[in-house]
């Protein structure tokens, strides 16, 4: 038996990276999956995984969307246990540089879709007395960058105060909300594992000096959507191989 066996859950930006490495793990474990993107990719997920993953196309952005995905999880599997919102994208800039264009565009995906993705699954929660929200954040956004991503730090600060809101907000309604802080990981946002070898010091300032695996963070998130995680609540989990541990 899977862990989280009877579980139904939607991932957002399940074409690729750490939402698609969710969903392996989440069917894997015995869960039904609502998967959805808006490159199309979802498609091949849905190829990969058969039955138990429905893919969706949606874009986070648009309300209109996020409403329809809920629905089409309802209408497939008839309840929601539990949302991943882990669609986001990146972007580079310095703080002077930076366009209100370029702000919209990060934050629209990164901090809205995460917003629209918490309130309907919250209001798609609460009839059946709880569920489980994981919202992907960033160690970015618990402590910066040395690189020059301000707005994007700027945008999974905001999820991760989010989070704690709707942890609060609702945790006498039966629903636990977590925020996920992933740090270098290897997927197509970070470049590949080609990318990141190319620059070690990527890696020099985590004691494990490696970057994550995406599989290794889907690995917590079926662990907090699952029974075995009733009082984890309102956390910010870094999973990063120790970097934030250590002294800038």
């Amino acid at each position: 038996m899977g862990e989280l066996d009877g579980k139904v859950a939607v991932i957002t930006g399940a074409g690729s990276g750490m939402a698609r490495a969710s969903a392996r793990v989440f069917v894997r474990e015995g869960a039904k999956v609502l998967g959805a993107d808006v490159s199309g990719r979802e498609k091949e997920t849905a190829q990969e995984l058969g039955g138990a993953f429905v893919p969706f196309h949606a874009d986070v952005s648009q309300e209109a969307d996020v409403e329809a995905m809920f629905a089409a999880a309802l209408e497939a599997f008839g309840k929601v246990d539990a949302v991943l919102n882990v669609a986001g994208i990146g972007g580079h800039g310095k703080m002077a540089d930076v366009t209100t264009a370029e702000f919209d565009r990060i934050m629209s995906v990164n901090l809205l879709g995460v917003m629209l993705g918490t309130k309907h699954a919250i209001r798609t929660m609460v009839p059946i007395g709880g569920g489980v929200i994981l919202n992907w954040a960033s160690t970015g956004g618990m402590n910066g960058s040395r690189t020059p991503v301000g707005i994007y730090c700027a945008s999974k600060a905001g999820v991760i105060s989010f989070t704690k809101q709707a942890a609060i907000e609702y945790g006498t309604k039966g629903i636990r909300a977590n925020a996920i802080c992933p740090g270098l990981t290897v997927t197509e946002l970070s470049g590949g594992r080609e990318a990141i070898e190319k620059f070690p010091a990527l890696v020099e300032g985590a004691p494990m000096r490696r970057a994550g695996e995406p599989e290794e963070v889907a690995e917590l998130a079926s662990f907090l959507a699952s029974d075995r995680a009733p009082f984890i609540t309102g956390a910010v989990l870094a999973i990063d191989g120790g970097l934030t541990a250590t002294t800038p």
